[in-house]
C-alpha cells in the first residue's frame, strides 16, 4: 500500500516578516513609486482644501452682483466702472457715435470707452471690488450682438453697495440724455430696443394746431398721469387712447414729439404692417414697453382694413403682417393687457378703420388735425419770424385764404424754408408759389 505524501507548510517567523519589509524599504524603485503616491494624495487633499475654503470664504465673507447685458442697468454700468477705473484700465473697448454740437449744432464724433472682456479691478468708498466682463457665444436677436455677463464681487456680507452703485451709473446715464427723447423700436426678438441716438427735445409752441388742440390733448394727458387712484378706486382700467386724423402733413407726427416731450415721456414705434409680427409677440411688445413712454402706432389704417371690406372682398389684405384684428384689439385692452399706459394712433383715412378699434375704451380722445386755419397761418407765420410786426403775418394769412385752397402746414413751413430771413420777401412771393398747388 503506497504512503500519500504529506505536504509541508512553511512557518514565516516575525523575524522574516521584518527582513521583508525592510527589504521592500530599501528597494530604490517601491520607495519612489511610494513616495510619489504620498505627494500626490497630499497635493490633492491640498486643492481639495483650497477650493472647500475659497468656496466658503466666497459664501460667507463676500457679496456678488450679476447683470446680463440685456438688462438696461448693463451700459450704464460698465461706462460707470469705465469713470472709476480712470488711468489704471489697460484693456478697455471703445464705441463711437455721434452728436451735436450745443454751440453751432454741428455734428461732432465721440467716443465712449468701457472696461474689455476679462478682469478688472477698482476701489469704490474704500472697498476693492472685481469686475469681470464674460462674453458668450450666444446673440441676442435684438441687436445682434453676443450675449454678454458683467459679475461684480466684494468682501463683505451686504448687498447695499450694489444699490448704491447701480443708482449712481443711473443718474450718470440719465443725466446724459436729459433733454433728450428717446426713440424706441420693437426688435426682432420681442423686445424694445433704441432708435437711433436721443433727440433734442421739441418745443412744444414749435407744433402750430388750429386753437385749443394742443393745450386740450396736453391737458388731457397731464390729468390723465395724475389720476391712477381715481382709476384704481372706480374699477376703470388705467390706460388711455388717442386717435389723430387728418390729411397728411397737417401735424400729427410733430404734434406727438413735442407732446411727448413736454409731458417728459420717451417715444415707442410700433409698426403694425411688420411681417415678423403676430399675435403673442404684440402682447409681449405692449406688456413690455418701456416705462414713461407713449406707443406710437403710425398710418393704423394700412395694416388693418374695416372688417367689410374685406368681407367684400376676402384677398384685400393677402400678404399683410401675419397680425391679426382680433389679436390687436386684445392686446389694445384685452384680460392681459398692461395698465398705465398711453397708446397714440395716427390715420390718414379715419373710415378706414373698423368702429371696433376706436371704439370709446380702445380710444377716449378722437381729434381731427386739419389743413391749415387763418389763424394756424398767422401764428405759422410769427413763429417763423418773430421780430415782425403782426400786420405782415395778417396780410399773409388773407391772401392764402383768398386763394380758396387747403393747404398743409409741412407745405407752409416749406415755403417760409425758402425765406428763412425775410418775411417781406415770404409775403411777395406767396402768391405764384401757391399758386402751383
Amino acid at each position: 500500500m503506497a504512503l500519500k505524501p504529506v505536504p509541508v507548510q512553511a512557518d514565516i517567523s516575525l523575524s522574516d516578516k521584518a527582513s521583508f519589509f525592510d527589504s521592500l524599504k530599501e528597494n530604490p524603485y517601491f520607495s519612489a513609486g511610494f513616495g510619489l503616491v504620498g505627494i500626490g494624495a497630499g497635493l490633492s487633499l491640498l486643492k481639495r482644501g483650497t477650493a472647500f475654503s475659497y468656496t466658503l470664504l466666497q459664501k460667507r465673507f463676500t457679496v456678488s452682483l450679476e447683470i446680463v447685458s440685456r438688462d438696461k442697468s448693463y451700459d450704464w454700468t460698465l461706462k460707470w466702472i469705465n469713470s472709476h477705473l480712470k488711468q489704471r484700465a489697460r484693456h478697455i473697448s471703445v464705441e463711437t457715435f455721434f452728436q451735436k454740437n450745443d454751440k453751432n449744432q454741428r455734428v461732432a464724433t465721440s467716443f465712449s470707452f468701457a472696461p474689455s472682456v476679462g478682469v478688472h479691478f477698482f476701489k469704490y468708498k474704500s472697498n476693492w471690488i472685481r469686475a469681470e466682463r464674460v462674453r458668450e457665444t450666444m446673440v441676442d436677436r435684438n441687436t445682434g450682438s453676443p450675449v454678454e455677463t458683467l459679475k461684480l464681487t466684494t468682501l463683505g456680507t451686504k448687498t447695499d453697495i450694489f444699490q448704491d452703485m447701480l443708482l449712481q451709473a443711473r443718474q450718470s446715464a440719465l443725466s446724459e440724455q436729459s433733454g433728450k427723447t428717446l426713440i424706441y423700436h420693437a426688435g426682432l426678438g420681442g423686445d424694445w430696443g433704441l432708435f437711433g441716438w436721443p433727440k433734442d427735445k421739441r418745443p412744444f409752441k414749435s407744433v402750430v394746431l388750429d386753437d385749443g388742440i394742443a393745450e386740450n390733448m396736453k391737458n388731457d394727458i397731464l390729468d390723465f398721469l395724475k389720476s391712477s387712484k381715481w382709476y384704481y378706486e372706480r374699477g376703470i382700467p388705467y390706460r388711455r387712447g388717442y386717435l389723430l386724423y387728418g390729411p397728411p402733413g397737417c401735424g400729427k407726427t410733430s404734434f406727438i414729439t413735442a407732446l411727448a416731450a413736454t409731458i417728459e415721456h420717451d417715444i415707442a414705434i410700433l409698426n403694425l404692417s411688420d411681417r415678423g409680427l403676430t399675435d403673442d409677440r404684440l402682447n409681449v411688445l405692449f406688456a413690455r414697453a418701456p416705462l414713461n413712454s407713449i406707443i406710437l402706432l403710425e398710418d393704423i389704417d394700412a395694416a388693418f382694413g374695416s372688417r367689410d371690406i374685406v368681407k367684400n372682398n376676402p384677398t384685400a389684405y393677402q400678404g399683410f403682417s401675419p397680425l391679426t384684428l382680433s389679436g390687436l384689439l386684445n392686446a389694445l385692452d384685452g384680460v392681459a393687457s398692461s395698465e398705465g399706459r398711453i397708446v397714440i394712433m395716427t390715420t390718414n383715412y379715419v373710415d378706414r378703420l373698423d368702429p371696433a378699434l376706436i371704439r370709446p375704451g380702445r380710444v377716449d380722445v378722437k381729434q381731427f388735425i386739419g389743413y391749415a386755419t387763418r389763424s394756424q397761418i398767422e401764428r405759422m407765420f410769427n413763429n417763423f419770424y418773430p421780430n415782425t410786426h403782426h400786420g405782415i403775418s395778417h396780410e399773409f394769412a388773407n391772401k392764402l385764404i383768398a386763394l380758396n385752397r387747403n393747404f398743409s402746414s409741412a407745405q407752409i413751413q416749406g415755403f417760409f424754408m425758402l425765406h428763412k430771413n425775410d418775411p417781406n420777401s415770404a409775403l411777395q412771393n406767396c402768391d405764384s408759389y401757391f399758386n402751383k398747388f
